[in-house]
């Protein structure tokens, strides 16, 4: 499947406390970064690996070591900027590049204003961060740029997802692996996930 909703325990418990309007930002800012390493350790699990040895304390032992390009993560500006510590917890060799894309309120499209992704990726995998993926608008047109640009095997990893923009994105990349913590219901008429989050990027940073 090109979804995958992760069950666990641990990001359910952290998920429901992101969801509640009561959470402080500090508090919700240090959740999405533990989240964001968890949903990053599940989605990592087929990267390549190679085999080697190192000299042990009795004896040499064999290890598999991480293989291949290094992996370029992609926050979407600004709300993706809240999971990037927790994926560079768990892939610190990754190399970042961000993109800004900023939805109209009233066709819902996404707008880019900025991009720092590479023009030549070689076939380099490339990890995608959003927390909200709504109508998918932002995380499709990202993707579509990534490919342009020859990236690799692309995954995108959310928080919270709902099933419009699922659709959308996978419909645009069927080759892309979407990781989320939760799919919720549905969008509302404004375009926002319910039951959602909330605006993450308020939560996290406030408003500008």
């Amino acid at each position: 499947m090109a979804l995958h909703v992760i069950d666990h325990p641990l990001i359910a418990h952290r998920l429901g406390v992101l969801r509640d309007g009561r959470t402080a930002p500090e508090r919700f800012r240090q959740l999405t970064i533990e989240l964001s390493s968890l949903i990053a350790y599940e989605a990592s699990r087929n990267l390549p690996t190679e085999p080697g040895t190192v000299d042990g304390p009795l004896e040499t032992a064999p290890v598999s070591r991480l293989a291949g390009p290094e992996p370029l993560v992609v926050p979407i500006l600004r709300a993706g900027m809240g999971m990037l510590p927790g994926i560079l917890s768990m892939i610190p060799y990754g190399e970042v590049a961000v993109i800004g894309l900023r939805r109209s309120e009233d066709t819902l499209e996404a707008a880019m204003y900025a991009n720092g992704i590479p023009h030549d990726l070689g076939g380099r995998p490339v990890i995608v961060c959003d927390p909200m993926l709504a109508t998918g608008g932002s995380l499709s047109l990202t993707c579509e740029i990534a490919e342009a640009r020859g990236a690799g095997r692309v995954t995108a990893l959310c928080l919270v997802a709902a099933p419009e923009g699922v659709e959308r994105v996978l419909r645009d990349h069927p080759d892309v692996s979407l990781f989320v913590a939760h799919l919720d219901e549905h969008l509302d008429e404004r375009g926002y996930i319910r039951p959602g989050l909330g605006d993450a990027g308020d939560r996290l940073y406030g408003r500008p």
